[in-house]
């Protein structure tokens, strides 16, 4: 399913290419043209119908998953969600109705992204992101800030209280600044400029925050908003250092979604993690969905905490590196990787040259100072990954397994091969080779 306003057709086959390289080069060409504009923030269930059903849906993060295999983390935020609806008062009334009573789906099948455990329901508020140049549309709820938080499991009275609030104040003033502006907010100049900040997108996200942070500020003035929300929106803006990751994840699926009317080659086109299973999306495959267990990240902890307490890799997050930013553009933020646990300069210059080399492009619209100007390696061409034995790396904020901790730790994580290995066996079925 494709969320449109006025979709470009792009449609083709691998009939239209004369090999997979052409192929690739057409979907990477599709993915790096993209602009992605915030255009408003209203609840969720007004942009996405099928959370306007009047059924208990829940959107999470990753391929399908079933609530018997979500790990506790990911329980745990669909408890808060419950609870946030209104559908249980406490948590083992919760438990019960995510286990009977709800449907769940995954964000990527309704053009959404949700972080680590994604899970978003009907009156979350939730960012809308048009793609001006094919005309698709996607989907971020807020970022909540740090503490105990939904993303992380976290579903005490704070961060259910903290979810209001986002409904009720930080959505409408998001709105109706957007509204002042002459058919939104456009994202990709920012993330161009963060990435000379310092910031590589998924990780680090403080100089694209101030920027939206500094935009936003005469926007929410002019909208004509109490001075008293305007004080709150902008405070709440400016310290949270991770406003922009949603933003970015939002602007990535918008630029990554058309690819998949190229329905042709091997680029990968999603990948995300559900806390069980690692998935891929690629581009001569469709919406199908090639699987494999997930690792766990490894890094720096917070102080009483170890990497025996952190929970399965999870998240919609990953569209970043599926975009060509976060772990694969990591020399672009060398001040971070001594937080991930990643070593210093040279070792994220080593990192985005092994991911350089299994990729088909890079993207000229997100240059790299600290890479003589390179652009973002984008296009992960899955044979390269099975050739080279070179998976993707992912940074990430790191999970307690246990609900109700919060984060506890962030690093990095490598995508499964046998994500790839499946992937290029399907392909190789479409395309009629023998890859015995």
């Amino acid at each position: 399913m494709t969320h449109s306003e006025n979709l470009t057709d792009i449609s083709r086959t691998i009939d239209d290419f004369d090999s997979i390289t052409d192929a690739n080069k057409a979907v990477v060409d599709v993915m790096t043209a993209g602009q992605p504009v915030l255009v408003d923030v209203a609840r969720a269930h007004t942009l996405i119908p099928e959370l306007d059903t009047g059924e208990k849906v829940l959107l999470h993060a990753g391929p399908p998953i079933d609530f018997g295999h979500m790990p506790e983390t990911i329980k745990g935020a669909c408890i808060g969600a419950a609870m946030f609806e209104g559908w249980a008062d406490d948590e083992d009334a919760a438990r019960r109705v995510v286990a009977e009573q709800v449907r769940l789906i995954p964000c990527h099948h309704v053009g959404a992204v949700g972080p680590m455990g994604g899970i978003t329901s009907a009156h979350m508020a939730l960012m809308k992101v048009v793609n001006t140049t094919y005309g698709n549309v996607s989907y971020s709820t807020l970022n909540e800030g740090i503490g105990k938080v939904l993303r992380f499991g976290g579903y005490d009275a704070e961060v259910i209280e903290r979810l209001g609030w986002m409904r009720d104040v930080l959505g409408p003033a998001l709105s109706s600044a957007l509204a002042t502006t002459d058919g939104g907010y456009p994202l990709a100049p920012v993330m161009a400029r963060a990435l000379t900040m310092g910031d590589e997108m998924h990780q680090r996200n403080i100089a694209a925050s101030a920027l939206f942070a500094k935009d936003m500020a005469p926007l929410l003035a002019r909208a004509g908003l109490p001075g008293d929300t305007v004080a709150e929106v902008s405070d709440f803006l400016g310290r949270t250092d991770q406003f922009f990751l949603n933003v970015a994840m939002a602007a990535s699926k918008a630029c990554a979604d058309p690819a998949r009317q190229v329905r042709a080659g091997s680029v990968v086109t999603a990948m995300c993690r559900n806390g069980y299973e690692f998935g891929i999306r690629v581009s001569g495959l469709g919406d199908r969905w090639s699987t494999a267990p997930v690792n766990t990240p490894s890094g720096l902890f917070f102080t009483g905490y170890d990497q025996s307490q952190a929970a399965p890799d999870m998240g919609d997050s990953a569209i970043m590196e599926t975009f060509g930013l976060g772990g694969m553009s990591i020399v672009a933020a060398p001040g971070v990787t001594p937080f991930l646990g990643a070593g210093g300069f040279s070792e994220a210059l080593a990192t985005t040259e092994e991911m350089a080399e299994v990729v088909t492009a890079h993207n000229p619209n997100m240059p790299i100072p600290t890479w003589n100007f390179q652009g973002a390696p984008t296009g992960i061409d899955i044979r390269l990954v099975v050739q080279t034995g070179i998976t993707p790396i992912i940074n990430s904020g790191i999970a307690s397994k246990h609900p109700g901790v919060g984060q506890i730790g962030a690093g990095t994580v490598r995508a499964p091969m046998g994500c790839f290995t499946r992937a290029v066996e399907a392909l190789a079925e479409v395309y009629g080779v023998d890859v015995s």
